[in-house]
């Protein structure tokens, strides 16, 4: 381990290096990987969060009746990824990190559900994504022995009851969802009190659970990228970039310059859409139709313009293996730059606007924060990490693609209230118009694909979604089918902090907050 100080994560491995065997480095670099035990297991979690890691995700891969696990960390200042691997076999257990940092618990409460490892010191395992009322216990449908042609179990003969938390004289719970009118996607917030104020509040999701990273397993790497971007529909370009640069890594196939820039012109033009969208949902949920209206129109005329330009409103399809599917010539270079430019100048008069609205203000400012500290405990991403004064932007701290010849500006707030978030909302809304401009003003002539040939291995994909970082690990076979494939999406990172958000709040701000978080169920519901 004599050239540490040649890596991007020097410091972390030299810390780890006092404790941990020799050989505990199996590889250096930027994707460093230590292998370690489950005894030493939380002290190199500790030590990867006091050197400014996060942890974007755990990666459980069955092998016969073998597993091994792998924890994905981030830095948070600089390019660096350390993997934490353990190996184990059916009927171990792991220990519970997330006293260390609560970015684990949604994920090893997923493991334990859908695998059958137990977490030891957990206290909330079981009843997650397999709900009781409809799987019975020790179903785990992710190892190899449940194959997706294998009918689903026969529903549990029970009654769900949910746990309760606040119990004090006079105490009730109220329960919203899972059934709702218009759109909305299926989820139940149950929400705790004494009085007028939510003491406690718990979402339970997964009520669709698809089963994708199931289905995926034995196909073409082609045709699951095809899955990746269903994760959620409104960030369709960032989930299947994050996948085909996985994919890109294992081939070591760098997609030609062209491609790259209109990568990014893409994620960019879905980002846009999508704070515009969730601008949009915040500002009905305070009651004001006229605004929403206009902020409606604004989302349609994206949509229109991505369906102009790539056959698709939602961009489906567009991102292939190497590169995009379709190029753009100078007439749509001038559609886009003045669709989006139109669409940022008419934002930021709506959002001026609202700036001077009181009676929007009373609904917004101190209504559902979240702490700093707690963004931090809770590794929180996206819009709503930066809200909270967390400079958190995949596209600066490990930028890829065109990115990384761009430095960009973050925005940030420190209040971590409901109007931070649309102020974060509407600064990044306009940051991503002004990057598309930039980018088509420097687009370089060349092809937009390069042929992607399958080669066996494995690798980590990333990108900035909408709502936040979004993390795919692949591992492909030689013929190019899926051997295992885990995504890690911003939802499902920021779903646990809407509870925290919400205590404290009354009950008709509820709906305020949940909007301001612009999560998805779907992208968690996978």
């Amino acid at each position: 381990m004599s050239d540490l100080c040649l890596a991007p994560n020097a410091a972390l491995l030299a810390a780890l290096s006092k404790f941990l065997p020799r050989d505990a480095l199996v590889r250096d670099g930027d994707q460093a990987e230590i292998m370690t035990s489950a005894e030493h297991l939380p002290r190199v979690v500790d030590s990867a969060v006091r050197h400014g890691y996060a942890l974007a995700g755990i990666v459980l891969e069955w092998e016969n009746v073998r597993w091994h696990c792998r924890y994905v960390f981030y830095c948070l200042s600089r390019s660096g990824f350390v993997h934490v691997l353990l190996r184990g076999e059916a009927g171990d257990q792991l220990p519970s990190i997330s006293p260390i940092t609560f970015a684990a618990d949604w994920p090893e409460r997923e493991i334990e559900d859908l695998f059958e490892i137990p977490f030891e010191g957990h206290p909330l395992l079981g009843d997650f994504v397999l709900h009781n009322e409809d799987w019975p216990e020790g179903v785990a449908p992710m190892r190899p022995a449940y194959g997706p042609a294998k009918p689903k179990p026969p529903r549990a003969e029970r009654v769900w009851r949910p746990q309760r938390f606040v119990d004090a004289p006079g105490a009730f719970s109220m329960s919203v969802g899972p059934v709702y009118s218009g759109i909305a996607e299926s989820a139940q917030f149950r929400l705790e009190s004494e009085g007028e104020q939510i003491l406690h509040a718990t979402p339970r999701l997964f009520y669709k659970y698809r089963g994708l990273e199931k289905i995926a397993e034995g196909r073409d790497v082609a045709n699951a990228l095809l899955l990746a971007e269903r994760l959620n529909g409104t960030s369709a370009v960032a989930h299947s970039l994050a996948f085909a640069q996985a994919a890109e890594a294992i081939a070591h196939l760098a997609p030609p310059p062209r491609a790259l820039i209109l990568r990014l012109v893409f994620a960019e033009l879905e980002r846009l859409r999508s704070h515009i969208c969730t601008i949009e949902d915040l500002v009905e949920a305070t009651g004001l139709q006229v605004p929403t209206a206009m902020l409606a129109a604004l989302v349609e005329d994206l949509l229109r313009l991505s369906g102009r330009i790539a056959g698709h409103r939602y961009l489906f399809g567009l991102v292939r293996l190497g590169g995009v599917a379709t190029d753009i010539g100078e007439a749509e270079v001038s559609d886009i730059v003045n669709t989006t430019r139109q669409a940022a100048q008419r934002l930021e008069r709506i959002v001026n606007q609202l700036a001077y609205d009181n009676g929007f203000l009373d609904r917004v400012e101190q209504v559902g924060v979240l702490q700093v500290q707690s963004a931090l405990h809770h590794s929180v991403v996206g819009p709503a990490g930066r809200a909270s004064g967390l400079g958190r932007d995949l596209r600066s701290i490990q930028p890829y693609g065109a990115y990384r010849e761009r430095k960009l500006p973050v925005a940030l707030a420190q209040e971590g209230d409901a109007y931070a978030r649309l102020r974060v909302l509407a600064e990044e809304a306009s940051g991503s118009q002004r990057l598309i401009e930039e980018a088509l003003g420097a687009l370089p002539a060349g092809p937009v694909r390069m042929a992607w040939q399958p080669q066996a291995g494995a690798a980590l994909g990333w990108s900035e979604a909408p709502l936040g970082a979004a993390f795919h690990w692949l591992r492909l076979a030689s013929t190019g089918q899926v051997l295992r494939w885990h995504a890690m999406p911003p939802s499902f990172a920021n779903w646990p902090v809407l509870a925290l958000a919400v205590e404290g709040a009354a009950f008709q701000d509820f709906p305020i907050i949940l909007a301001s978080f612009g999560l998805s169920v779907a992208e968690s519901d996978r």
